[in-house]
């Protein structure tokens, strides 16, 4: 079971991802990677969320073993930001790289926070 639930959860995050990161590049048109920076500064604010929350397990590998695991990608975010500076790009790799870390610890935190005061009100 636990093998289903991550893989039907990462199969819909990785095609979230992709959809999500072509609408985006085409709606922005730039040459910075807009798109993997979305993505990953808001999948680290729904993982705070769903760490607040303390879900079920069944819950947990679902949405962040599989959905999240799969929505964000460090690989293409260190690959977009190796190629800014291959290209000579160097202070959007900076700002790529350095937003990316302090965003998504950022976001990482409010979502959390977010996430506790939710069940505060809920309960």
């Amino acid at each position: 079971m636990t093998w289903v639930l991550i893989g039907i959860g990462g199969a819909l995050g990785s095609i979230t991802r992709f959809v999500l990161g072509k609408l985006i590049s085409k709606r922005f048109g730039t040459a910075f990677p807009i798109g993997t920076f979305l993505i990953n500064i808001t999948g680290a604010f729904l993982l705070g969320i769903v760490s607040s929350l303390d879900p079920a397990r069944h819950a947990y590998l679902f949405l962040v073993d599989g959905f999240l695991g799969a929505y964000t990608t460090f690989s293409t975010f260190m690959y977009e930001g190796f190629v800014l500076f291959e290209k000579d790009k160097k202070m959007n790799a900076f700002v790529y790289i350095s937003c990316s870390l302090f965003l998504g610890i950022t976001f990482y935190i409010l979502g959390f926070k977010l996430g506790k005061l939710g069940t505060i009100y809920l309960k």
